[in-house]
C-alpha cells in the first residue's frame, strides 16, 4: 500500500523559512514525478512544484520561481520542498503528490497525481 506523509508545516514570519518533506512509504513503488500542490481557504488546489523521479528534471509554479525548490531523496523516498522568502500569500495546506504515468512536460494538473498525502499546514505571517 503507498503511503505519502508530509511534515515539515508550521507558523512563520514573511521573509523566513521552511523546508517540507514528503516520505514515501511502498517498498516496491516508485513514481513517475512527484509535485507539491497547495490549497488556501477558499481557494482551488493550485500547482505548486513537481520533480522527475529518476532524472530530477524540475518545473515550478511562477509564483514560486526563484524562491522555493523542490528535491527528493532516492535512497530515503523522500522528496522535499525548500522555501524561502515566504509570504503571506503563501499560506495554505500543502500537499505531496505521486504521478505513475510518464509525462513530458511534468504535469501541472492535479488530477493527474494518483496518490496524495494528508497535507501540512504553512501560515507565514506579516
Amino acid at each position: 500500500q503507498v503511503q505519502l506523509v508530509e511534515s515539515g508545516g508550521g507558523l512563520v514570519q514573511a521573509g523566513g523559512s521552511l523546508r517540507l518533506s514528503c516520505a514515501v512509504s511502498g517498498r516496491t513503488f516508485r513514481p513517475y514525478a512527484m509535485g507539491w500542490f497547495r490549497q488556501a481557504p477558499g481557494k482551488e488546489r493550485e500547482f505548486v512544484a513537481a520533480i522527475n523521479w529518476r532524472g530530477g528534471n524540475t518545473a515550478y509554479a511562477d509564483s514560486v520561481k526563484g524562491r522555493f525548490t523542490i528535491s527528493r531523496d532516492n535512497a530515503k523516498n523522500t522528496m522535499y520542498l525548500q522555501m524561502n522568502s515566504l509570504r503571506p500569500e503563501d499560506t495554505a495546506v500543502y500537499y505531496c503528490a505521486a504521478d505513475t504515468l510518464p509525462k513530458y512536460p511534468l504535469s501541472t494538473n492535479s488530477y493527474e497525481y494518483e496518490y496524495w498525502g494528508q497535507g501540512t499546514q504553512v501560515t507565514v505571517s506579516s
